[in-house]
């Protein structure tokens, strides 16, 4: 992905300058003097001097990936990209400091337009990327000791501007699973006595309310999902509206039996009984313990 973040800088600069007939060259390696001697064309490099995780953007989160198959029966979950800063060191070369100076500026002019790359610049796997690719240039917080990296490249002092871009790198692979079709939350006051052993709580001192959650589908189209349909528990005020997946989510309900009703945007309001938690005395799930409904 780096090496595809030079070439779209490569592609950049010699559109935008521009460059013709190869007049100017674009270099990505060391400019150690070994290297530098050898460059008889005006020359604009980019060294990629450090790489690191941007620690302001990063975000330790679980993220829905859509449904591809529409069947809404299992959740996938990714985990939130990484945010990674690639720190280059921009520098002209030419046999007149002059050029130099003449060819920086138009750098610095042509790189200060884009703040973000533009999407319909971006070559391989940057193409489609998830976030912008955004870019701070000649920030005044990096190549503070300018000297010292001059002198650890073995190369005579020159004017260096800092080039930042911060890029997305997603490694992780999805994770499927079946839907949570009840999430039950119980409170209430511990007994001191054995809660290390048992935890019991108080008798009579248990409160217990549950949250549902199913999937609207279309029985005439195969079980497609139904998106922006209300659904409501009767009797309790309680409603949603089906997200672009069918699903909806609902609670907090006590204990008991419920009636489900969904209204379409066409047609009589279906209703359906259920229970809430579908589980059986023995707390096992029942057979039809989903709140999915069909119309």
């Amino acid at each position: 992905m780096i090496a595809d973040l030079d070439e779209t800088l490569r592609q950049l600069l010699r559109d935008e300058l521009p460059i013709k007939n190869s007049e100017i060259e674009v270099r990505f390696e060391q400019p150690k003097r070994e290297n530098t001697n050898k460059w008889t064309k005006p020359t604009i490099n980019l060294f990629l001097y450090d790489v690191r995780e941007n620690n302001v953007l990063r975000q330790h989160q679980w993220e829905r990936v859509p449904d591809r198959n529409n069947g809404g029966r299992t959740a996938t979950l990714k985990r939130s990209p990484l945010r990674v800063d690639c720190s280059y060191m921009l520098t002209t070369w030419a046999q007149d400091p002059e050029d130099e100076h003449r060819l920086l500026t138009r750098c610095l002019q042509t790189l200060f337009r884009f703040p973000t790359l533009p999407e319909d610049r971006l070559v391989g796997a940057l193409r489609n990327p998830l976030y912008d690719i955004q870019a701070r240039l000649a920030s005044h917080d990096r190549l503070t000791n300018v000297a010292e990296v001059w002198s650890a490249l073995d190369n005579e002092l020159r004017p260096s501007v800092s080039y930042i871009l911060t890029l997305a790198l997603d490694p992780w692979q999805e994770i499927s699973g079946p839907i949570v079709r009840t999430l039950t939350v119980r409170s209430g006051q511990a007994r001191l006595e054995g809660v290390s052993r048992k935890g019991h709580l108080e008798e009579g001192t248990l409160a217990e309310l549950s949250f549902i959650g199913g999937a609207v589908r279309d029985k005439a189209r195969g079980g497609m999902p139904v998106p922006g349909v209300q659904v409501a528990v009767k009797g309790t005020g309680l409603f949603a509206t089906t997200d672009a997946q069918g699903r909806f989510t609902l609670g907090s309900l006590p204990r008991g039996e419920y009636v489900l009703v969904v209204w379409p945007a066409e047609g009589r309001p279906r209703e359906r009984r259920i229970l809430v938690p579908a589980v059986d005395e023995q707390g096992r799930p029942m057979a039809d313990g989903d709140y999915d409904v069909e119309l």
